[in-house]
């Protein structure tokens, strides 16, 4: 198994034990990735999905409820959620990661941890995550009037 796919297992899993368990649980990661076979790159990429998905957990909801039609985050299945999150934080805030890789890696865990169903569900808010995020969210462009004048002493006229 590739060490990419073992931390988002790891990841998951840990993630899981933390909806469930409540927020004192994020002290026993240390303990819960020195039980992985053997250090390495697994339990460093997922050190990072845990700690980065668990502190933009807010934004990542979020983002998650913005595109779930008809679904409370707090009504879906935990495994289907954090299996969002993991794979929102990916898409979001991971650039050497491909969005079809993250996105097929977590249908995988879904289908694998959860139901057959999960994967479509997860396929289509993920997909739509996706489209999303290629469309800028940030406040406009300056207006080009702008540009012009901080370049030059008079803007052109057409």
């Amino acid at each position: 198994m590739k060490s990419r796919t073992r931390a988002r297992q790891l990841a998951l899993q840990f993630l899981y034990q933390v909806d469930l368990l409540g927020p004192e649980k994020i002290e026993d990661l240390t303990g819960f990735l020195q039980g992985e076979e053997k250090p390495g790159d697994a339990r460093t990429y997922a050190r990072h999905l845990v700690e980065g998905t668990l502190g933009a957990r807010e934004s990542l909801d979020k983002t998650i409820q913005s595109v779930a039609q008809n679904w409370e985050i707090s009504r879906m299945a935990v495994i289907d959620r954090n299996v969002l999150r993991l794979a929102t934080f990916e898409l979001m805030m991971s650039d050497d990661i491909p969005p079809n890789v993250a996105i097929n890696e977590a249908i995988e865990l879904g289908k694998r941890f959860s139901t057959a169903q999960s994967g479509s569900f997860i396929n289509g808010i993920l997909d739509k995550i996706k489209n999303q995020g290629a469309q800028p969210e940030e406040s406009p462009d300056p207006e080009p009037e702008a540009e012009c004048a901080a370049g030059s002493e008079e803007p052109e006229t057409p």
